[in-house]
């Protein structure tokens, strides 16, 4: 997420009450996840494994709780809690905004754009020309829609990332700030969540078709003309390439990264990045051939 002005390393660490290691007029853009972080943006990390990942990342300040070397170039921010602090720049930059109406004052509608019924359209959304929104759809904060885009009954984009940090008696969510971005031509079905991104955007490409009651979580990118059939999951921060087919009730663990022209068959469960243009199935989900060979095998073990 990039803030609407340049702030000062200073200005960053009076809004969240920390120390900083840098000069206090060095600038700052924004703030992201690790995976998505640009130079000019914050990246936080609490944990030592991490440490290093996060200091030579494309981020230029670090929020991090040790006083560690600050690399060239780069500045830091200490703090006792940096998912706490993380957590105040977000409510600071994007504080949760009520809305009075079912489509709000802000939202931009194209030319030609159906809304049915009971359609929800929040703060900053955006919809582009000659889109169908049917009964009970809700898009959230931020939530950006390209053109010739439908959306069957009951389906909501943008809510919040199931992203928590488990804390001594309860489980501290990370602040979703991020949003939803639909691209020109694509279908979701009915019943489908799409969560926000934390800070960055969850994207679906140009073209890609979803079928009812899919969830997709946060961060995660979709690319063009990809088929996803009913009853799928796909985890947080996956990366999914053109030309994917994934079909009934597969799910995926996150953080990976599955090819072009990939094609996942019903029921797997996809624990690792695939390669593309070769089909998958099994839990946990393997080259269709092989798995079906070892299937054979243990018939004729049983036999």
């Amino acid at each position: 997420m990039r803030f609407p002005k340049t702030y000062t390393l200073e200005n960053i660490a009076e809004i969240i009450g920390c120390s900083f290691v840098g000069a206090p007029d060095f600038p700052v853009l924004g703030m992201n996840e690790i995976h998505v972080v640009q130079q000019g943006e914050i990246v936080f990390v609490d944990h030592p494994k991490y440490y290093d990942k996060a200091l030579n990342s494309n981020a230029t300040v670090i929020l991090i709780n040790k006083d560690v070397e600050c690399p060239e170039g780069k500045a830091l921010l200490i703090s006792g809690d940096p998912f706490r602090d993380f957590n105040k720049l977000s409510v600071y930059f994007r504080p949760f905004q009520t809305s009075r109406s079912n489509v709000s004052d802000s939202a931009e509608i194209g030319e030609g754009t159906v809304l049915q019924p009971n359609v929800f359209v929040g703060n900053h959304v955006k919809i582009g020309k000659n889109c169908i929104i049917h009964a009970n759809v809700v898009l959230n904060d931020y939530t950006v829609i390209g053109d010739n885009v439908v959306i069957h009954a009951g389906t909501v984009l943008g809510a919040d990332a199931f992203y928590f940090k488990k804390r001594t008696e309860f489980f501290d969510p990370l602040i979703s700030c991020g949003g939803v971005r639909i691209e020109d031509g694509v279908t979701l079905g009915a019943l489908c969540t799409i969560d926000r991104g934390v800070t960055g955007d969850t994207v679906i490409k140009k073209g890609t078709k979803i079928d009812n009651q899919v969830h997709i979580g946060h961060d995660t990118v979709i690319g063009e003309m990809c088929l996803i059939a009913a009853q799928c999951g796909i985890a947080g921060c996956v990366v999914i390439e053109d030309h994917v087919t994934l079909w009934g009730q597969a799910g995926t663990t996150s953080g990976i990264l599955i090819e072009q022209g990939a094609v996942i068959l019903a029921k797997a469960g996809v624990s690792k990045s695939l390669k593309g243009n070769k089909t998958y199935f099994g839990i946990p989900a393997e080259e269709a051939r092989e798995y079906y060979k070892h299937m054979a095998k243990i018939k004729n073990i049983v036999k």
